[in-house]
């Protein structure tokens, strides 16, 4: 059985042709599904919607996102046991590759504001092993009963409603003097993993641009601007730097799999597709399937991706 630890001593140490007019209601009413499909995400939708679908896709996701591990766990410094809490944390892939590769003795908190993740994550604990554990918050306003020595994230300080507030509350989490390194998207010229695919459903159906100053995934391709909010909110010495590699989609599927994996993973695209109709889920699958055709290495499909590595201390 899968051993974890209490939410007590979690919190005590520290988620066909129609007429005009009808035609013409569709369309509106497909404008106002895509409105609502491709809004960004926020906190609310990741506690629901957003984290059960990362939940479904959870092993593919994780598999995509693996070679960030190495360079941001690397900024991290883990170098002596130490007390680390890792920052929407998902379904714990990252937690517990910390909790590999940190010095014995080390204790690895997760958090993440969705239900369905955590409970992934617990799963995940092998039976026997201690000084790991899971549990919901939302560390853009909970409190910890105790800081951390080590504060960490991969792709999950990127959606906060309020990021000012949100980071200002992250220092409480993190002693002074604590180290932190939390991992962000770069340009999205630079990162075709995803802009590719935003490109093929953009073909098929209407695709809103999204707004760079809400929350969302490319929301700090300026690193700039996240070294002042960092600053501005109590941490000290932030700088980044960055990591370019490639990326195997679900893993390293093949081109028909890796183009069924991120329509139904990546974004809103799937469901984006579905409701337009008419065919557009299977039209983007094909032209998809295409395009990572020329992309297929090592026998699965690999992409481009920039990474920002953000890290620093608190004062």
């Amino acid at each position: 059985m899968a051993r974890t630890l209490s939410r007590k001593n979690l919190f005590d140490y520290g988620s066909g042709k129609v007429e005009p007019a009808v035609d013409a209601r569709r369309a509106n009413r497909r404008a106002e599904r895509t409105e609502v499909l491709m809004s960004d995400p926020n906190s609310l939708d990741w506690a629901t919607t957003r984290g059960e679908k990362w939940s479904a896709q959870l092993a593919g996701m994780e598999a995509t996102l693996a070679p960030v591990d190495a360079p941001l766990l690397a900024a991290l410094r883990l170098e002596v046991p130490c007390s680390i809490a890792d920052v929407a944390c998902g379904g714990g892939g990252t937690t517990l590759e910390i909790l590999r590769r940190a010095p014995a003795g080390s204790i690895v908190h997760g958090y993440d504001i969705s239900p369905a993740l955590i409970g992934r994550a617990r799963e995940r604990v092998p039976a026997g092993v201690q000084h790991v554990g899971f549990e919901v918050a939302d560390l853009a306003t909970a409190v910890p009963k105790k800081p951390y020595q080590r504060l960490v994230s991969r792709f999950g300080v990127m959606f906060f409603h309020d990021p000012p507030a949100a980071f200002a509350n992250l220092t409480r989490w993190l002693q002074p003097g604590g180290r932190f390194a939390f991992a962000v998207w770069g340009p999205p010229s630079d990162n075709p993993w995803m802009t590719t695919v935003r490109e093929v459903v953009a073909r098929a159906v209407e695709v809103p641009k999204p707004d760079p100053d809400a929350p969302g995934p490319f929301r700090y391709a300026d690193a700039d601007r996240m070294l002042a909010l960092l600053e501005g909110a109590g941490f000290a010495g932030a700088e980044w730097a960055d990591w370019n590699g490639l990326l195997p989609i679900g893993g390293g599927l093949r081109p028909a799999a890796a183009a069924d994996f991120a329509l139904a993973a990546f974004s809103s695209f799937g469901e984006l597709l579905a409701a337009a109709g008419d065919g557009a889920l299977d039209e983007a699958r094909r032209e998809l399937t295409n395009v990572f055709s020329r992309y297929e290495s090592a026998g699965g499909v690999r992409l481009d991706a920039r990474v920002h590595l953000v890290s620093g201390t608190r004062r």
